[in-house]
């Protein structure tokens, strides 16, 4: 079993971010649902402003406020207006990797929706390995190279 990545929030900005609670983020239920993402899972969030790195569980705000919200010790890490990556994942049997497609939902300076992506591993003729980002109607996008050459 291999831990994987199941979905993304992938740019959301931070609301709030309440000391003075007993933990966890507090997302609106609407883009949980985006991105297969449940109340009390646990999730890795990235800070894109100052790269910290946590842990911590998800609990859900109300519908439709676009809310992100940092509680308790994860007040720290992140401010209002921090742009951050909410990610979940799953462990899978590598057999099974190719029928995975993580939901990965993109936003805007005010937590809308702007893309609904995802992701998907394939293999080919040679059964190697081949990986695509996704676009609503499952045509794939361009990859910037990862790696140039020189």
């Amino acid at each position: 079993m291999r831990k994987i990545v199941a979905g993304k929030l992938h740019g959301i900005h931070v609301t709030e971010a309440n000391l003075d609670y007993h933990g966890s983020i507090t997302l609106d239920p609407d883009h949980c649902e985006e991105a297969a993402i449940l109340p009390m899972e646990f999730v890795e969030i990235w800070n894109k402003n100052s790269g910290a790195r946590i842990s911590t569980y998800v609990i859900l705000g109300e519908r439709g406020s676009r809310c992100c919200i940092l509680n308790g010790a994860a007040a720290r890490t992140c401010q209002p207006g921090d742009q951050i990556i909410v990610c979940n994942s799953i462990y899978l049997d590598e057999a099974h990797i190719t029928s995975l497609k993580p939901r990965i939902v993109t936003f805007d300076q005010d937590n809308n929706i702007l893309d609904r992506l995802s992701y998907s591993v394939d293999l080919d003729p040679d059964g190697r390995y081949s990986f695509s980002i996704l676009d609503e109607a499952n045509e794939p996008l361009a990859i910037p190279a990862l790696v140039s050459g020189a």
